[in-house]
């Protein structure tokens, strides 16, 4: 398997699509909800993942594609050469600002993360990652993360999570939040975790993510030092929906051990 080659393709997929995606703000969006109200998808997400379906299909059609909108095949293990996409990561931002969303991509090789891609759409920033050989921001590489105390952190989270909640006790979320530097909330976990890798943040917390949403992002955590896991500390599943974290390596066992408490 020759990953440059793999590589070269993803950079110049990705890119398509995301001219494909600004131009789609000159004729008309059509938006959906999914399982909640807050919850949106468009026919812009849906055509975007059609596109990367035939482009890779097209590339090999023994690659397998997990894909948010469901457009592809089902698939229920990582065993063999994998996708991990999620066409427009940050919906609601797309449709209601125009920008703040992002187009994210893991290729897995039996279970294995070989290369991550995480695209702001209208910025045309990419953040990439090759196991082994290092991560970038456009063609500049990505430093590994320097450690920081937890109250010189900027740290991204919901805010919803400093509420009651029955998910998490929301008493020690609120002692995180009182303790870092500053809080921030973007609206696409992609987005975060680019952030978190860059060393924008220094963490960024969910309490529900789904592969798509991370998988592209944990191959380039690899490549920088950050720490990504679930709220257990364990590997997050790359299959169903599961908690996430990703961390400066200085602050990530600190949080989860200090103020990370679930229901």
């Amino acid at each position: 398997m020759d990953l440059r080659e793999i590589d070269q393709f993803a950079k110049d997929i990705i890119f398509e699509a995301g001219k494909r995606i600004r131009d789609a703000f000159s004729y008309d969006i059509k938006v959906e909800t999914k399982a909640d109200a807050n919850d949106l998808v468009t026919n812009i997400d849906r055509e975007t993942e059609l596109f990367f379906i035939d482009k890779i299909k097209a590339f090999n059609p023994n690659h397998k594609i997990l894909g948010e909108e469901g457009m592809g095949e089902g698939i229920e293990s990582l065993d063999g050469s994998v996708w991990i996409i999620d066409p427009i990561d940050g919906t609601m931002n797309f449709v209601k600002q125009h920008r703040h969303f992002m187009i994210t991509i893991g290729f897995f090789v039996d279970g294995i993360g070989k290369l991550g891609y995480i695209l702001d759409v209208m910025r045309e920033d990419l953040f990439y990652a090759i196991e082994g050989e290092g991560a970038w921001y456009n063609d500049s590489p990505l430093r590994r993360l320097n450690p920081l105390p937890l109250e010189e952190a900027v740290i991204g989270i919901n805010a919803s999570w400093i509420a009651p909640n029955r998910r998490v006790n929301h008493e020690k979320m609120i002692e995180l939040v009182h303790k870092v530097r500053g809080t921030r909330s973007y609206g696409s976990a992609a987005m975060e975790i680019a952030f978190v890798v860059s060393g924008k943040l220094d963490a960024y917390i969910s309490m529900r993510l789904s592969p798509w949403d991370i998988g592209g992002g944990t191959i380039i955590a690899k490549e920088v030092g950050a720490i990504a896991t679930n709220l257990k500390g364990e590997p997050s599943s790359l299959l169903a929906q599961d908690t996430f974290i990703i961390a400066n390596p200085s602050i990530h066992q600190e949080i989860l051990k200090n103020y990370i408490e679930e229901k």
